[in-house]
């Protein structure tokens, strides 16, 4: 297998990190994958807030169920869809999606470890608010990122002949 599916099948939601501080460089390469995700028109309709002050995320923490993870974590970003350079909702959602895995997938090549947390949007105005950002941000994710404090769980995934047809619906692949 290639490097790239290597990173892949072996990327894990990474809960608990160590104190140890993620580097400019590592943020910026991690920024930079996010970057250059596919999007519809090449529109780039993401918006990215990166989070290291300890205020910041004690009132993020607030705002979600997983606060355990937010004040654990070194950093943060705050990926957020720019509903001015929106053209199509569904498609800037899939791209903002795209641009979330590469930089999950980039954490993962640098040795760090991620989890994409989506519960902290039931608390999206809170969370604009704490980090000042205008009604034409909409937040889909907060990823937290950080020095592994643990080796990644195993996962299981389902059979592909469970989720995969061949030509129609109903069709075995």
């Amino acid at each position: 297998m290639t490097e790239t599916i290597d990173t892949i099948l072996s990327r894990r939601s990474v809960r608990k990190f160590t104190t140890d501080e993620v580097t400019d460089e590592d943020i910026r390469t991690i920024l930079e994958a996010g970057r250059w995700a596919p999007s519809g028109l090449n529109n780039q309709p993401w918006k990215f807030i990166v989070i290291e002050n300890k205020e910041n995320m004690n009132e993020l923490a607030e705002c979600t169920h997983y606060s355990h993870i937010i004040l654990n974590a070194p950093l943060l970003i705050a990926v957020y869809l720019d509903t001015e350079t929106m053209y199509n909702k569904t498609k800037d959602i899939q791209a903002i999606g795209a641009s979330i895995q590469n930089m999950l997938l980039a954490c993962c090549d640098l040795g760090l470890g991620a989890v994409w947390l989506g519960e902290i949007l039931n608390q999206s105005n809170k969370v604009n608010l704490i980090l000042n950002c205008p009604d034409t941000m909409e937040l889909m994710a907060v990823l937290a990122i950080g020095k592994p404090a643990e080796i990644g769980k195993n996962s299981t995934r389902k059979d592909l002949n469970e989720i995969t047809y061949r030509e129609k619906y109903g069709e075995i692949f």
